[in-house]
């Protein structure tokens, strides 16, 4: 079948493109304008996907550095009305807790979503033995009980 719309991409996959080059390139002073404005796109769906590879993108840049914090506290008042990106942005702050060694609760990281107890297992910043211990024993998934019970036998082997 041919014709002359067959081989043009959808508009919103070309928005969708445009929006993630503009989010790379975009200066910190303006970072939250773009994001409020690529949110108040008509496909509410691919406007979420957008910003959270942003959000993705940038929580792993910044997690353990002393600009984190404020960024966050910034993107939680632009995305406050989404809530899967509240919700990774949240998760994302908790990875960070736990990459610092600060306190967290068990049920923060029991509850939390399949995605944060993979990137808890996977992600090298995250050394707790306490946390991967408590991943290993009720993390959701089979996957994620095995890479946590392994993390710790990696950390003992030399490098």
């Amino acid at each position: 079948m041919t014709g002359l719309h067959i081989d043009e991409e959808p508009a919103e996959h070309r928005r969708f493109a445009c929006y993630l080059q503009a989010l790379e390139a975009v200066a910190e002073a303006d970072e939250a304008d773009l994001v409020a404005a690529v949110l108040r796109d008509q496909d509410t769906t691919m406007a979420d996907s957008a910003v959270g590879r942003h959000l993705d993108r940038r929580a792993s840049d910044l997690l353990t550095g002393p600009a984190y914090t404020a960024w966050a506290r910034t993107m939680t008042e632009v995305i406050a009305d989404r809530d899967f990106l509240t919700l990774r942005l949240r998760e994302w702050t908790l990875i960070r807790t736990i990459a610092l060694g600060e306190p967290w609760a068990a049920e923060d990281l029991t509850s939390a979503s399949d995605w944060f107890q993979r990137m808890a297992t996977t992600l090298q910043i995250v050394a707790s033995t306490e946390a991967l211990r408590l991943l290993a024993e009720r993390g959701r998934t089979r996957r994620v009980r095995n890479a946590a019970s392994r993390q710790p036998q990696r950390r003992d082997q030399p490098n």
